[in-house]
């Protein structure tokens, strides 16, 4: 469909509640491409939420599998998610995230180890998807968006675990 506008930090859209999708009509699917076209574009990206372009609806798209960290291990590629809530999680460490939406940092924020999360596929199917490592800390990332966090949220020490890009 589009590549979108990223917002950024401090956009007050960014700290909002998604509302889940009550009726997975074209509009969805639309959205669904407009993360895909836009998490491609970024060429860095592993992972799009839709507030992150604007639109306040439960809907991330997350692909690990181009990214030097998710070739290192299993990971499921695409993964268009509507509704998504992880339902179960295992262990935790500590990983360095950046974001889009906040160009100039990245931090140290703890995240589970593995997770189960449950959502609505592109087409229309529900999914649980297991997964660890790289791609379950990138999912998390993603679903804090939807519930209007964002990594800086999650770090401990904003003197000790945030640092500006180079």
């Amino acid at each position: 469909m589009a590549v979108k506008e990223v917002l950024v930090y401090p956009d007050p859209r960014l700290k909002e509640m998604c509302a889940p999708v009550e009726e997975f009509d074209d509009s969805v699917s639309e959205l669904l491409q407009d993360l895909v076209d836009t998490m491609v574009a970024a060429g860095h990206s592993v992972g799009v939420a839709a507030p992150q372009i604007g639109d306040l609806r439960r809907a991330v798209v997350v692909d690990v599998s181009k990214s030097k960290l998710g070739k290192k291990q299993e990971n499921h590629g695409l993964m268009q998610m509507v509704n998504p809530e992880i339902i179960e999680r295992q262990g935790a460490h500590v990983v360095r995230e950046g974001c889009m939406s906040v160009p100039e940092y990245t931090g140290n924020v703890t995240r589970a180890e593995a997770i189960v999360v449950e959502y609505i596929d592109e087409n229309r199917e529900h999914q649980v998807v297991r997964t660890d490592g790289f791609e379950a800390v990138a999912i998390q990332h993603e679903l804090d968006h939807l519930d209007g966090y964002l990594f800086l949220d999650r770090v401990s020490s904003l003197k000790t675990d945030l640092f500006r890009r180079k």
